[in-house]
């Protein structure tokens, strides 16, 4: 499954001048104070609904499963209560066939949503972003090279190799899925950055930074990263909702993490056991419904953020 690209707002595509893009407004040394760029973003950012919604709900999921474990009194393996129980106020997401106790589950399955989308999201973005920067400044040889193994990566069915590896392994895990997922997800990161990059390598700030004998790891950290931090910011956020989705779907079809529970393997277990013949509504929504609200905040936020840092988008 490929991570959708950034919003398709005026200056976010791929081939768009970083004149731009959001956050790609000019040099860092045009005599404006750092501290004002973020006291304008926070300022619209506070301000627009999209931002807001979908950040309290992302976040609300996020201290459900950092602080719902410490309140829980059971287990998410542990046999609760009656069999097939209603919700109720000693278990308020009801339990399974099993007797285990479907809020306590969730609450773990939250814990490997978030740790699987962080872990994934940010080895796609390390890894394309390294690639696009390298690729877009130092051009020739090198950025062929780069290409040439960006658009192989690319045309790899990468969800299907991942079907393939997770179903050889012996012991699954959240992080080795994560990294997986990392692993195949980068490139449209990569030809995004490296299109930026190019447009940028050519403005005067980067040459007086040249010719002034700094490197070039120096260069692409203060120089070029700054000036697209906003659009840096996005892509990692689609890459999380993207990693989220694709575990998701791994999980489902009973190739996910053999050694911790998620709120796929809990779709996959209500399916195994019937649970919609029995009208167990109470174990396959939640889940369903966690995934769905956390990875569409989070597009809701892209949405949101596209019009924060874009000038020509914002609502005063």
């Amino acid at each position: 499954m490929t991570a959708t690209r950034p919003v398709a707002g005026p200056g976010t595509g791929p081939g768009a001048e970083a004149s731009e893009l959001p956050g790609v407004a000019g040099p860092t040394t045009s005599g404006r104070k750092p501290g004002g760029d973020v006291r304008e973003t926070l300022y619209f950012a506070l301000r627009n609904p999209k931002v807001l919604i979908g950040g309290v709900v992302v976040v609300g999921f996020l201290l459900l499963g950092l602080i719902g474990p410490a309140f829980l009194k059971y287990a998410p393996m542990d046999y609760a209560g009656p069999p097939m129980a209603p919700p109720s106020a000693e278990f308020p997401f009801g339990t399974t066939t099993f007797g285990q106790d479907v809020f306590a589950q969730f609450v773990a399955g939250l814990r490997s949503t978030f740790l699987v989308g962080l872990l994934g999201g940010g080895v796609a973005a390390v890894i394309g972003m390294t690639i696009g920067f390298v690729a877009g400044y130092r051009g020739g040889l090198i950025d062929e090279l780069l290409n040439m193994l960006t658009n192989v990566v690319l045309v790899i069915p990468g969800f299907v190799v991942l079907i393939i590896i997770n179903a050889y392994l012996g012991v699954r895990s959240v992080p080795m899925q994560a990294l997986y997922i990392g692993v195949f997800s980068w490139p449209w990161v990569a030809r995004a950055v490296r299109s930026q990059t190019l447009s940028l390598r050519s403005r005067d700030f980067i040459d007086l930074a040249r010719l002034s004998g700094v490197g070039v790891g120096t260069i692409l950290r203060r120089e070029v990263a700054p000036n697209m931090y906003s659009y840096l910011f996005m892509t990692f956020v689609l890459l999380f909702g993207g990693s989220i989705l694709t575990a998701a779907s791994l999980d489902f079809i009973g190739l996910g993490p053999t050694n911790a529970m998620s709120l796929g393997l809990m779709m996959n277990q209500a399916v195994q056991w019937s649970a919609l013949h029995l009208g167990l509504w109470w174990w396959f929504i939640p889940p369903g419904l966690g995934i769905t609200l956390i990875v569409g905040s989070l597009y809701i936020m892209n949405v949101g953020l596209d019009e924060v840092f874009n000038p020509k988008l914002r609502e005063m």
